[in-house]
């Protein structure tokens, strides 16, 4: 029997506050997908040190970027707009270098949300600031009184996201307010909601696994269409068809 490959999980971050010390999580739907799958996830703390994070990709055979909240525009040399909401500098700080090394060494890659958005600004894409005001034609792609809000999805012919998802009418969670504008040249664009809005993305390069989604097939909103994203990444590691099984 094959070894299951060891798969890595960034985490969110929260500074020290009057109420609490500093503290990382992870949301419990991206280790559980990826268990689901025939994967184990390994946590990955956020230190400083490249040569420290070298040393831990080194024992990987894939990354997870998790979602959260918004990368910090001044970092790409763009001004923010008023409705972005930065995640903590620590937390940016690890994931920028993450997907660097990451991209640097073609590993195997799913970026989920803002980690969608951080694999194409590595890659030298861009981003919309704000969708309301960038694509005033748009569709909401987010509710703040519906966690759980959806719109339709398009996938691309011959893509990853059309092995998922096949053919008929899908819908996706949509939780963000940023997107992806320039695709970079390393990535294609695999599904787009009906406005046109990039909702998934994969490498150009057949020889490198690196699948994006801006939706998120981890959360509790996600249909178990979402879920057997994660399925696709780990037979694309492995080359072999897991037994699923179903996580309590």
């Amino acid at each position: 029997m094959a070894a299951k490959p060891l798969i890595g999980i960034n985490m969110d971050y929260r500074a020290a506050r009057k109420e609490h010390d500093a503290l990382s999580f992870v949301a419990a739907g991206y280790y559980d997908g990826i268990i689901a799958s025939g994967g184990i996830p390994v946590i990955l703390p956020p230190v400083a040190d490249e040569e420290d994070l070298s040393r831990l990709l080194d024992m990987l055979d894939g990354v997870v970027l998790v979602g959260g909240s918004d990368l910090d525009p001044r970092r790409d040399g763009y001004m923010p707009h008023p409705a972005v909401r930065p995640m903590e500098a620590r937390r940016e700080d690890f994931d920028r270098m993450l997907a660097r090394q990451v991209c640097a060494r073609h590993m195997p890659v799913l970026g989920i949300g803002a980690g969608m958005q951080l694999l194409n600004i590595t890659e030298g894409g861009t981003l919309f600031l704000h969708i309301p005001e960038d694509l005033p034609k748009a569709i909401p792609h987010k509710d703040p009184l519906d966690p759980a809000h959806r719109h339709g999805l398009e996938v691309v012919a011959g893509t990853v996201m059309e092995r998922v998802y096949g053919d008929g009418e899908l819908r996706v969670n949509s939780m963000h307010h940023m997107a992806i504008d320039d695709v970079a040249e390393s990535f294609r664009v695999s599904a787009r909601a009906p406005d046109g809005v990039v909702e998934a993305i994969e490498s150009t390069d057949d020889s490198w696994v690196a699948i994006g989604t801006q939706f998120h097939p981890e959360a509790g909103s996600a249909s178990a269409l979402d879920v057997k994203i994660f399925e696709e990444f780990v037979i694309a590691i492995t080359g072999v068809v897991p037994e699923v099984r179903l996580v309590a």
